[in-house]
């Protein structure tokens, strides 16, 4: 090997040398069989020529002799680049198409793959991501009370539970799977408080993936104790955008809704948290603090109340499969010490589970939700690539058929049919490279259009459209292939010409072979252009029955604010007189026609869901549904038609009767064959089954998914259930 790697330098870098020796040598083995051929009786003259018929001519030998030598290949592929280049300088429009049309084709398709890289490929920026495992997959939020089937979420006391008797995890985390509102300022500003981000970790959530601050500190476990004093870490994000890397920030004191806290420590420029998200938290606090910050909520000490995820640190010696029996069980008994579990429930504890899976990547919610739009881009930027590779082999081919009087005489000379399918084979990937070095910048603005449109709306999205080294090896791998792939038809024509019919004119011939294989590039083009037709005619279709179609109110004209009182410190007690002025003072504002507000507005994508009671079946029968707190006039606002009864108005009080309106689903679900009218139900178990009147029946709206089916639905008045405990909003943020 390494007197190969001599001789390839040799052959390579000492060419001159190297062709002056074999020039010697040749002519000293021609002046040799001359002299043996004189010795023979032959003249001079006679004599050579019959050596050089011997040896097959001078030139000849010399070709033989270089087609051995090491590092040919490489002189051959520099000359078979250099004459690429001569052919794209000599026909600057014909390689001006084709760089083009590759450059679409290309860039399309890294375009895509840099959004695949960067949402479903892409681990978290921590340490070993391959040790990290979630408990439980299902991505459920923000906050379920029951039993889940396949638990996702956890109560901090559950958490706990499974924290100190899995020994198989070297350390497990939980973080709120919901990002609260934040109003924060620095204490020593006079400024308005800013609206931020934030999240609830527990005090090893920093240390358990291994993530270490760009200043200051993390939080500890020591910070996460009652009583601790109440810290903060600020994301990199926002310490650059809104205070400039202000190094005073560290140790600084900021009121976060009206609780000072200490920011100890900025978390390292590309961390965004545990999952992949538009707007990530632009705080991380202790989950201790959780009760003092929001006591409209508690949500800490609410142990039937699931709300975090967990991901944990698995021990080299641990079997995922094994510790995921470990942590069921341990659910389940869990599970069935709980004092105020209903009969019902205890029958179905022996059915939840939970189940490890990988957490490299966090909490995968985005991942899920954009995986099968992500693979259909694929396949149809698959297509556009294919049909640019048709486009340019039919322009190569094209070429060629004109050019082919010059192959044929190439090959008469005695060049040999190998020779010239590689240089054919280098000057298509030269162009493919080109068009992929072109696609580069396509592939940026179409990954960052398709990221504009996506998340429209979002101020910031951690994923970027630049190219990382991931998709730049994809890049070109892609031009590599396609350069073989659209060269490949041009090389199979030279491969079959035969000089003698090409120098007699028969690549003028209607009926020439050159021409098979352009039929079908052409029939594969128009294939692929009209199935993108086709498939693009119907997602256009699609998309206008989503949206146009009938959502159950009606957006025109309607302009939703969302307003959380808990940031301004009010108290639960004080909400009820805030709701009471919003009634009075909405409807004043010029302009307004109609107004009121709700808990969840339509199409938000989020919904309350909780366990019913319906009165009058079985006990421990119960089911689920969602629900929604609204004020009153709340369905003429939005406008949803009220289709039986009455809609919730300012009479609905905490001193009246307690009513409830439900949608089309609901009543379909829950009276298939009834008038719900004056039936009763409430929340939990059938001790509540009284709590509310069913007072009208509301057309079906759409509040979660466009393409989903309205779910069965529930309306409580806003004023009436502000003070009951049952009720307690999850969020209280307001539309």
């Amino acid at each position: 090997m390494p007197r190969r790697i001599l001789s390839v330098v040799r052959n390579l870098f000492r060419k001159r040398a190297v062709e002056q020796a074999l020039d010697d040598e040749l002519r000293s083995s021609v002046e040799d069989l001359t002299q043996e051929k004189m010795k023979q009786g032959l003249s001079q003259p006679v004599a050579r020529r019959e050596a050089l018929i011997e040896l097959g001519g001078i030139e000849q030998v010399k070709e033989e002799v270089r087609a051995v030598w090491a590092g040919r290949f490489l002189e051959d592929f520099a000359r078979d680049v250099r004459f690429a280049f001569r052919t794209l300088a000599k026909s600057p429009g014909f390689a001006a198409v084709c760089i083009v049309t590759l450059a679409l084709g290309i860039g399309a398709n890294t375009a895509i793959f840099t959004l695949v890289d960067a949402v479903l490929l892409k681990s978290l920026p921590v340490t070993d991501p391959s040790q990290l495992y979630r408990v439980g997959n299902a991505n459920n939020c923000c906050a379920i009370t029951g039993m889940q089937g396949s638990w996702d979420l956890y109560s901090d006391a559950l958490y706990k539970q499974l924290r100190d008797h899995t020994p198989q995890f070297s350390r497990m985390a939980a973080f709120q799977a919901e990002l609260p509102n934040l109003s924060v300022r620095r204490s020593s500003s006079t400024g308005l408080p800013q609206a931020y981000r934030g999240e609830f970790v527990s005090g090893n959530y920093f240390s358990m993936f291994g993530v270490k601050s760009f200043a200051g500190r993390t939080i500890m476990p020591t910070d996460d104790r009652p009583g601790a004093a109440p810290v903060a870490m600020m994301s990199y994000r926002t310490w650059e955008g809104h205070f400039g890397r202000n190094p005073s920030v560290i140790g600084a004191t900021f009121i976060i809704n009206t609780m000072a806290y200490t920011v100890v420590g900025i978390a390292p420029p590309g961390f965004f948290g545990d999952t992949l998200r538009p707007d990530p938290p632009d705080f991380w606090l202790p989950l201790s603090t959780e009760p003092a910050l929001d006591q409209q909520n508690e949500l800490l000490t609410r142990a039937d109340l699931s709300w975090l995820h967990a991901i944990g640190r698995l021990k080299p010696d641990a079997r995922p499969a094994q510790v995921q029996a470990e942590v069921t069980l341990e659910l389940q008994r869990w599970l069935s010490a709980q004092p105020d579990l209903t009969a019902y429930d205890r029958t179905r504890v022996s059915k939840q589970r939970i189940i490890i899976a990988p957490g490299g990547a966090g909490v995968t919610e985005m991942q899920r939700q954009t995986e099968a739009e992500l693979r259909l881009l694929m396949i149809v930027a698959g297509f556009v690539l294919l049909i640019a590779c048709a486009n340019v082999a039919n322009l190569f081919l094209a070429r060629a058929t004109a050019a082919r009087a010059d192959t044929a005489i190439r090959l008469a000379l005695g060049a040999p049919r190998g020779r010239l399918i590689r240089q054919m084979i280098t000057e298509s990937v030269v162009f493919a490279i080109l068009g992929g070095l072109a696609g580069l910048t396509v592939a940026f603005v179409g990954a960052r259009a398709i990221l504009l449109i996506a998340f429209r709306g979002f101020p910031f999205v951690p994923i970027s459209a630049t190219p990382s080294f991931a998709v730049l090896g994809f890049a070109f791998l892609v031009s590599l292939a396609t350069g073989v792939l659209f060269g490949a038809a041009p090389a199979w024509v030279a491969s079959h010409s035969q000089p003698a019919d090409a120098l007699h004119g028969a690549g003028r011939s209607a009926l020439d072979h050159t021409s098979v294989p352009q039929r079908p590039l052409v029939l594969l083009q128009v294939a692929f252009s009209i199935s993108l037709l086709v498939g693009a005619g119907l997602l256009t279709e699609s998309l206008r029955n989503i949206e146009n179609q009938n959502f159950g109110f009606d957006p025109n004209r309607r302009l939703i604010v969302r307003v959380d009182p808990a940031l301004s410190g009010y108290k639960p007690d004080q909400l009820y007189g805030l709701y009471q002025q919003l009634q009075d003072q909405l409807p004043r504002i010029p302009g307004v026609l109609s107004a009121s507000y709700s808990l969840y507005s339509p199409m938000r994508g989020d919904n309350w869901d909780d366990i019913i009671h319906i009165e009058g079946r079985p006990p421990g029968e119960r089911d689920d549904a969602s629900y929604d707190r609204v004020g009153p006039h709340y369905f003429q606002a939005i406008g949803t038609r009220l289709l039986r009864g009455r809609t919730i108005d300012a009479e609905d009080t905490s001193a009246s009767q307690k009513v409830a309106v439900i949608n089309q689903a609901f009543a379909r679900k829950f009276f298939p064959k009834q008038d719900p009218i004056g039936r009763h139900f409430g929340i939990g178990d059938e001790s509540h089954a009284g709590d509310f009147e069913i007072v009208g029946i509301v057309q079906d709206t759409k509040y979660f998914a466009a393409r989903q089916p309205a779910h069965p639905t529930f309306f409580l008045p806003f004023l009436q259930t502000t003070n009951d405990p049952k009720l307690k909003t999850i969020n209280s943020a307001t539309n």
